[in-house]
């Protein structure tokens, strides 16, 4: 009975050591960020001659429609601070710079908090114009904020690799200043409510103090207190992201197998007829002309999603339910013409990709990267190399 309480207190020290210790899963929360702030840097981009129509002056929900739907859902939007059309074009071009900002991770903490705001306002702005894709989006830029999503792959980290810390440099307290600014104008003219005013409040002051400490005692005991509250900020938010993921399959299988036409496999065959959803005719009728693929991909469909959050504890084969699930998607973007649904849920798959596939991905990465800006050889030198080499194919 002892021996079981000593090495059950044992574990429980082991586990909040590794919980407070460090910033775990950091290669899935890089691919993770990359993949969502590319999302939607590219529908940013794709729909800007569209911007005005989709979330600005000359869409059918009316600014003033939007005012008074959030005056009774009370949803955070910078958009309805003013209806200058100025105004919205200045939300607009941040959100895309934050989108690249956040891809590069360069000044992430910054970045994210900026990133979450356009994503949010422009939802927000006018909700019927989203879909699935778009409100995986809402959800996870407001979680990448609590986490420490830049400690690879990004250019905080060759920051703090070549300057010693990832503050370093002016940029960050001009752009912190520039946010508090903001901050101030919103909470004088009442423009967040209660809650997000305390929620970016706590951010702004929590980023301010990091940033005093790293740079006066980046050893000291105040930045290991604060490391630590980082880590088990960061670990909860990666928690919370799974849970999601999982909770996304989990009632879509759930409720897929309520379904008729599900339940008779033939629920893909449908929207595969329908011109807004068939990008490619001749692809969809070629899947739809076999009975037996639509079967397959109907209850294959739905297994996988079921069956997903039950196979976590088992690596290898929650490895073959995601790549699955990737091919799912994939197919999903080329015959239902849903590429940014696709590109959101792929993002958030990648949350639990192994760390040794990360790694070895990274390194062929850099690897093809360094080979890319190589000096070309002389072509002298690659004439007298390749001549040995051809004599025996010419005897």
């Amino acid at each position: 009975m002892v021996d079981g309480v000593r090495r059950a207190r044992e574990a429980a020290a082991r586990t909040a050591a590794q919980v407070t210790g460090r910033a775990l899963g950091p290669y899935q929360s890089a691919v993770v960020r990359i993949g969502f702030a590319a999302t939607w840097l590219f529908f940013l981009l794709r729909e800007f001659p569209n911007r005005a129509e989709l979330y600005g002056p000359d869409g059918p929900w009316s600014w003033h429609l939007a005012e008074r739907l959030i005056d009774s859902n009370h949803a955070f939007t910078v958009l309805m601070w003013s209806d200058s059309p100025l105004w919205f074009e200045l939300v607009y071009l941040v959100s895309v710079l934050a989108s690249a900002g956040l891809v590069l991770g360069w000044r992430t903490r910054a970045t994210s908090v900026v990133f979450m705001v356009g994503v949010l306002s422009l939802q927000n702005r006018s909700v019927f114009m989203g879909d699935g894709g778009d409100n995986v989006i809402h959800l996870m830029a407001i979680y990448l904020v609590l986490t420490r999503c830049a400690q690879v792959w990004s250019l905080d980290a060759r920051r703090a690799r070549t300057r010693g810390s990832a503050t370093a440099g002016a940029a960050g307290p001009v752009l912190w200043g520039v946010l508090g600014a903001v901050f101030a104008f919103g909470a004088v003219t009442g423009g967040f409510g209660y809650g997000w005013l305390a929620a970016f409040a706590a951010v702004w002051v929590a980023c301010g103090l990091w940033w005093l400490v790293d740079r006066n005692e980046p050893e000291g005991e105040g930045r290991a207190v604060l490391d630590v509250l980082a880590n088990l900020l960061h670990n909860a938010g990666m928690l919370v992201i799974m849970a999601e993921v999982c909770l996304i399959y989990a009632t879509a299988g759930w409720y897929k197998i309520q379904g008729s036409r599900w339940q008779d496999g033939t629920a893909l065959y449908y929207p595969l007829g329908l011109d807004y959803f068939s990008p490619w005719p001749a692809l969809s009728a070629l899947v739809t002309g076999s009975g037996t693929l639509v079967m397959l991909l109907s209850y294959g469909t739905v297994a996988v999603q079921v069956a997903f959050p039950f196979t976590l504890f088992n690596r290898r084969i929650k490895n073959v339910l995601l790549a699955l699930m990737m091919l799912e998607h994939a197919g999903i973007a080329v015959l239902l013409g849903l590429p940014f649904f696709s590109l959101a849920m792929i993002a958030a798959d990648a949350v639990f990709l192994p760390t040794g596939f990360l790694v070895w991905l990274g390194a062929r990465v850099v690897a093809r990267r360094r080979r890319a800006v190589e000096p070309v050889a002389d072509p002298a030198d690659q004439v007298q190399v390749q001549v040995p080499a051809q004599v025996p194919a010419q005897r």
